[in-house]
């Protein structure tokens, strides 16, 4: 599943692909700036930010329910961790998707990007 990438097409695309891990603005930034010439290497790190995004939303606005740092703690350092295992992906040049969700976002955001 994991997609191979020319070094031409990762320099040219690791720009977009560090800008989209930039809060959910940087992403859609990325989104509508990789539309025209489309690059798959940001295309793949865009679909990877994108989905952790969503994700945080939608699990933070469970986690926020609680009020104790027991929960919402780990829930943060966990999307850190994940947010940083990308970012050092996309900066690196190197295909990682994130651990256990990273296929699926590929899947379901497929017609965001190239």
């Amino acid at each position: 599943m994991l997609k191979t990438f020319n070094e031409k097409e990762i320099e040219t695309g690791k720009t977009m692909a560090i800008v989209a891990h930039m809060t959910i603005l940087g992403c859609l930034v990325a989104i509508f700036i990789n539309i025209e010439p489309k690059n798959r290497f940001s295309g793949f790190y865009i679909k990877q930010a994108f989905g952790l995004t969503i994700l945080f939303f939608a699990l933070g606005s469970m986690a926020s329910r609680f009020d104790t740092w027991l929960i919402s703690g780990p829930f943060y350092f966990c999307f850190f961790i994940l947010w940083v295992y990308s970012f050092i992906g996309a900066a690196s040049g190197e295909i990682k998707p994130i651990p256990k969700i990273g296929v699926y976002f590929q899947k379901w955001f497929d017609k965001l990007s190239a």
